[in-house]
């Protein structure tokens, strides 16, 4: 496949993307979830009516990783790629750490947002940047400031952009993440029927039940990405 023939690349990453920039998973060994079980639980929707203390504390020391991480090498294959294929090439990511756009990526369709953004937990305040903030009232109705991000419960509007994007893909990569649950098996699925190439990267093998992806490479993003693209263009 000539990559730079491809009518439209989408690539969707997942936690592990970003493992090498110094920012945990939520689960899986060492993820935030895994270690603290609750801390999951405490960050549904309903909790923010009641508690919008709460989603600060939780989310609090994973916005001050954020902050201090940088892209990795498999951010800057994006970004690079992006330079080459311009606007058709989609990047779809699970992630709410911003390295994608900090590594240059522009054509980025955030599925759960931003923890760089804040918005208002009650008014329709539009979300702004504030990577160094944390609770404070709202400028406009004076209720707490909550992270831009979406809580269990909530639903994911940018769904419908990745969805359009993969319904007209010719290849379309997972990284970093399983494969096996939604948004990723959705997608992979739409791909499939859109005739697409489906490649999975992650380090961990989908579940022989399950085979959604037509190939599949183990190893690190990180490693693997800069090479793939340059094998794939040639």
């Amino acid at each position: 496949m000539d990559l730079t023939a491809c009518d439209r690349v989408v690539v969707l990453t997942g936690a592990g993307i970003s493992v090498a920039s110094g920012i945990r998973p939520f689960r899986g060994p060492g993820g935030w979830w895994t270690e603290d079980p609750e801390a999951e639980r405490e960050s549904a929707s309903h909790d923010l009516k009641h508690y919008p203390e709460r989603i600060w504390r939780l989310f609090g020391p994973l916005r001050k990783a954020i902050v201090a991480a940088r892209p990795n090498p498999a951010h800057n294959a994006l970004a690079e790629l992006e330079a080459r294929l311009g606007d058709r090439l989609t990047v779809v990511t699970q992630n709410v750490d911003g390295l994608h756009q900090r590594a240059g990526s522009r054509n980025v369709v955030e599925l759960h947002g931003s923890l760089l953004r804040s918005r208002c937990s009650a008014c329709d305040l539009a979300a702004f940047e504030n990577p160094e903030g944390g609770p404070r009232p709202c400028d406009r109705c004076g209720s707490l400031l909550r992270p831009d991000i979406v809580l269990f419960g909530e639903p994911v509007d940018a769904y419908d952009d990745a969805y359009r994007a993969v319904f007209f893909c010719d290849l379309f990569l997972a990284v970093g993440t399983s494969g096996c649950v939604a948004p990723a098996s959705v997608l992979v699925d739409r791909a499939l029927g859109a005739g697409a190439r489906t490649i999975l990267i992650n380090l961990e093998a989908m579940s022989p039940a399950n085979p959604a992806f037509e190939e599949e490479m183990l190893g690190r993003a990180e490693e693997i990405l800069p090479g793939l693209f340059q094998i794939l263009s040639a």
